[in-house]
């Protein structure tokens, strides 16, 4: 049980790093086309281009805890599975709900998710770094730029 708990908790922390690498490589590179939508200003909660990536990301996960289940030797990539999941529901919660309030969250606000909010509209702003979410690094150079949390758009 441990082993699957801590196959589960290491899922979530490697997460950030890959991420971070496809944000930069691939939303940023080939699949710009689709990403570009999420950089665009919108009015609202309307889906955009930008949500065919969660959409293959859980597909993609949906299928490796699928075999993780039913093949034989296979079984950790459930646990792997969940960990990536929940790593996709956090990141959900804190991008789309939080930040672009894409997701009503009740109009919470806390200190530690501005700080997360803050970083994000950096990047939004500059369309470089920060490119993870739940453990963004926001150049030093980058850090000097007044960004506020009032100023806080959907885009």
């Amino acid at each position: 049980m441990l082993s699957s708990l801590a196959l589960a908790a290491a899922a979530f922390v490697v997460m950030e790093p890959v991420t971070w690498a496809v944000h930069r490589f691939v939303m940023h590179g080939p699949g710009w086309f689709l990403h570009r939508s999420h950089h665009e200003p919108r009015a609202g909660r309307r889906f955009e281009a930008n949500d065919a990536f969660p959409l293959a990301f859980a597909t993609l996960v949906g299928a490796a805890m699928a075999v993780g289940f039913n093949v034989d030797g296979l079984g950790w990539l459930v646990p792997l599975s969940v960990g990536v999941t929940a790593y996709g529901a956090a990141y959900a919660l804190v991008h789309d709900g939080y930040i672009h309030r894409r997701i009503p969250l009740g109009g919470i606000t806390t200190p530690a998710l501005d700080t997360l909010a803050r970083a994000h509209q950096v990047h939004h702003r500059t369309g470089g770094e920060p490119y993870g979410m739940l453990a963004p690094y926001v150049p030093p150079s980058y850090r000097r730029r007044s960004v506020t949390i009032s100023s806080r758009t959907t885009t």
